[in-house]
């Protein structure tokens, strides 16, 4: 099914394009230090500002999964796929209030650093490999995998010509630095909201339109609400609901979205501070700025995050009452695909009954999601690859000129191994779920490490080791032997178990040089000033409101 853009649709794309493209070109020659600093290259130390660090945080979270998967899971499942959002809000408070604190006291600019100092070398120097080969196989890949499929569906172009588009568009963005990237990042996050919020906003009109009277956006409200009662429920009873598996079959919703166990046991909980507090190219962007700067530009991200539903799982839901009403053969001949009904095509069904003009608007809309997420993620892959392995293993004596350099050519390798291997991601069949199983495997063995080794004295390098491998052999055989335990619970329950092996073997092992790294706590690192405060407790607010309507 392929969008076809019309010439409207290119010129609004085209002026995107060059907008993004010469704004960033005078964010490099113009904001910031001017000479070859390696700090300000990957950190943009001390020029980002606070609504900068959030628009770059939720630019790079927010990609082709979200637009295109997240959808396509609110029309399997409905509104209780919002809780990766909504918690994820919430876990970026507790990182900004807990975690940059020790980051940026202890003068953190990467996370193998971290390991390197709390615990040693020898750990650091294999998380960092790990985290490469992470960041270039699975994230960077998958991106431009997910991202070609996308602009492919959108513009009748070959996957190759897209990808092609995708990869030398973030090449030009991410090799000015994280400097252009944070500021860029706001641009295309304009675009991605009012873009995403247009497809919601005529999504419901369409669903008016198509299955009521015409009378517009609150009808559409009214028809999700009276026609898909059994998608507004956020927490899940097991066997309660069972919904399309996008295989031809039906799967219980439980085992996707596990109900209140998720927060019991923690696997939710698991998923989001792992991803917003452990996570390279999201910490990154708070780790050059004050931690009054810092903590602001995470509030304002943990706000944005708290109106993505609105973006991603609106537009799913629409689409889900047209299709189960019949109402439109375009979109249920587009979502079922023979004879089998797949979730992910949602998202692009609803984009191709756009008007022209806003076709063009959704396209950079979703470009813009895109990019940013390619830019921020490549960026953290030179960080991690120069200050942990390059200038550790080949070449100590390099310049801050030569540091900015190499760490520009390793970029450039990242996106080309990740742009060669894409394609190869269609052979996987469900890619992308499998690579989210993949690093819910080790998430929780990472989370304990890094929250036992700011906050615990005794906590040693042996603890964490065994905690980081423990953490994907159990994942493993949970996985096999028992399929039907929930994913989230699973993490939340591989966390606790790797936690404690980690307790243990670090009181077995007593005291040591480890020991001796501990990082020093203080009490006044966590207050927070009162605006911070005030903030914070709308999120929860906004969370706690949203549970208690749709519970």
């Amino acid at each position: 099914m392929t969008l076809g853009l019309e010439s409207l649709d290119y010129i609004i794309f085209l002026v995107y394009f060059v907008i993004v493209s010469a704004y960033g070109y005078w964010i490099y020659k113009n904001k910031g230090k001017q000479s070859a600093d390696s700090k300000d290259f990957f950190l943009a130390e001390g020029s980002l500002t606070w609504w900068a660090i959030g628009a770059s945080i939720i630019a790079s979270n927010i990609s082709a999964e979200q637009f295109i998967g997240m959808s396509g899971q609110a029309f399997q499942l409905g509104i209780a796929i919002s809780v990766y959002e909504l918690l994820g809000g919430v876990s970026l408070l507790i990182v900004a209030v807990y975690f940059l604190p020790m980051y940026l006291n202890n003068k953190i600019f990467t996370m193998p650093q971290f390991l390197a100092k709390r615990y040693d070398g020898r750990l650091a120097t294999i998380m960092a490999v790990f985290w490469l080969f992470l960041y270039i196989f699975v994230n960077l890949t998958s991106i431009i995998y997910l991202g070609g499929l996308s602009l492919e569906k959108m513009t009748g172009f070959s996957f190759m010509t897209c990808a092609l588009f995708l990869t030398i568009f973030a090449v030009i963005i991410t090799l000015g630095g994280m400097k252009v990237i944070g500021y860029t990042d706001v641009i295309q996050v304009v675009c991605l909201i009012f873009g995403g919020l247009a497809t919601t906003y005529l999504a419901l009109e369409l669903l008016s339109n198509k299955v009521g009277t015409g009378a517009g956006v609150l009808e559409g409200m009214r028809l999700i609400a009276q026609k898909a009662n059994g998608h507004l429920h956020m927490i899940f009873k097991p066997g309660e609901y069972q919904v399309h598996d996008g295989k031809g079959g039906f799967i219980d919703a439980y085992h996707q979205v596990p109900g209140i166990m998720m927060f019991i046991i923690g696997g939710q909980w698991v998923n989001n501070l792992s991803y917003f507090g452990c996570n390279q190219y999201i910490t990154q962007r708070a780790l050059g700025a004050n931690i009054t700067t810092a903590r602001r530009g995470v509030l304002f991200a943990a706000f944005m995050k708290m109106l993505m539903p609105f973006i991603v799982v609106l537009p799913g839901l629409a689409a889900y009452v047209i299709f189960k009403e019949n109402a439109d053969s375009s979109i249920v001949n587009g979502i079922t695909q023979n004879g089998i009904v797949k979730p992910d095509n949602a998202y692009p069904v609803l984009l191709n009954l756009l008007p022209v003009g806003l076709k063009g608007l959704a396209f950079a809309a979703l470009t813009a999601a895109i990019v940013a997420s390619l830019a921020g993620k490549a960026n953290s892959i030179s960080t991690i690859y120069m200050l942990d392995i390059h200038t550790k293993f080949f070449n100590k004596n390099l310049t801050e000129k030569q540091t900015v350099w190499t760490g520009r050519v390793a970029i450039v390798i990242a996106f080309i191994i990740a742009l060669l291997v894409s394609p190869l991601l269609a052979n996987f069949g469900q890619a992308f779920e499998y690579i989210q199983v993949y690093t819910g495997y080790v998430s929780p063995g990472i989370l304990s490490i890094f929250v036992l080794g700011f906050f615990w004295k005794k906590a040693t390098a042996n603890g964490a080791l065994a905690a980081a491998v423990l953490s994907i052999v159990l994942s493993t055989v949970i996985a096999s032997v028992y399929p039907e335990f929930p994913f989230m619970n699973r993490m939340g329950l591989v966390f606790w178990i790797c936690s404690l092996v980690h307790i243990v073997i670090s009181l077995l092992q007593g005291k040591g040089k480890d020991q001796a790294n501990a990082f020093e706590v203080k009490k006044e690192w966590f207050k927070v000033d009162t605006p911070f405060t005030i903030g914070a407790w709308v999120v929860v607010g906004i969370f706690v409101i949203i549970y208690t309507v749709f519970w």
